[in-house]
């Protein structure tokens, strides 16, 4: 199991939490705010909790994600239904962004009574050229 984050403090977190909790197997990753450096088909599940509106450039992002994820894994996706401006991501915008890479919608689940939403994509079976990912409107 592997958790990234770009700030090395959340995973210094993570690190302590997982030591108090004694939970072993969670392999740490500093990523990059465009890549989360994961290894080459490691990945069968990916769950990006609340921060995907934080990625710098969700195209790069996940186009340097389906990499790490293996034939048949799924990527799950939890945001609110706001503007990326305040902390959320409109599902509209996130289909179409996940869309343009190649990524397959295959479930959305509204999160009642809690806020947000839950929307889960199959990994690309082919990467489109990079020259032709075009940036969707907000």
């Amino acid at each position: 199991m592997y958790a990234t984050d770009v700030k090395s403090e959340y995973l210094d977190q993570l690190r302590e939490r997982l030591a108090r909790e004694r939970i072993a197997g969670v392999h740490l990753i500093l990523g990059l705010p465009r890549d989360p450096r994961l290894p080459t088909d490691s990945v069968d599940v990916a769950v990006l909790s609340h921060m995907y509106h934080e990625i710098e450039n969700p195209y790069e992002f996940l186009y340097r994600l389906q990499s790490s994820l293996t034939p048949g894994a799924r990527v799950g996706i939890i945001d609110m239904d706001r503007p990326t401006q305040s902390h959320g991501t409109p599902p509209a915008l996130l289909r179409c962004e996940l869309a343009a890479v190649g990524y397959r919608p295959l479930d959305f689940v509204l999160l009642n009574p809690a806020d947000g939403y839950l929307a889960i994509f199959a990994r690309p079976a082919n990467l489109p050229p990079a020259t032709a990912i075009k940036p969707c409107r907000q």
